[in-house]
């Protein structure tokens, strides 16, 4: 879904307006205790990574982070692949394994 403040495509974000309801939702950072608000979509660095890498195998996780002295605001996202069971070091190239035509074009060099 589109996120209104944004205008980027995010799978996490949620917003039903169905005859006047005013629900907003991110399923990413939505747990107990997070109190995220639309405004938090726009450091979120989800839909980049997503347009960067949409491996199926990697999980992202997310949560808000409090700057210095509990001023700002910032989204920070963790990454996970479910093919090799590790941590993604860079969630916008992924793990390095789940994308073998890469080394197609190192072999062609």
């Amino acid at each position: 879904m589109k996120v209104p403040t944004t205008g980027k495509e995010c799978p996490y974000f949620y917003g039903d307006y169905y005859r006047g309801r005013e629900h907003e939702e991110c399923r990413l950072l939505n747990s107990p205790g997070s109190d995220w608000t639309q405004k938090d979509c726009k450091s979120c660095p989800v839909p980049d990574i997503l347009l960067a890498n949409s491996c199926p195998n990697m999980i992202l996780s997310g949560e808000i982070r409090k700057g210095l002295l509990g001023i700002g605001r910032k989204v920070e996202v963790s990454a996970y692949c479910k093919k090799t069971h590790r941590d993604v070091k860079n969630p916008y190239v992924g793990c390095g394994e789940c994308h073998p035509i890469l080394d197609l074009f190192k072999e062609a060099e």
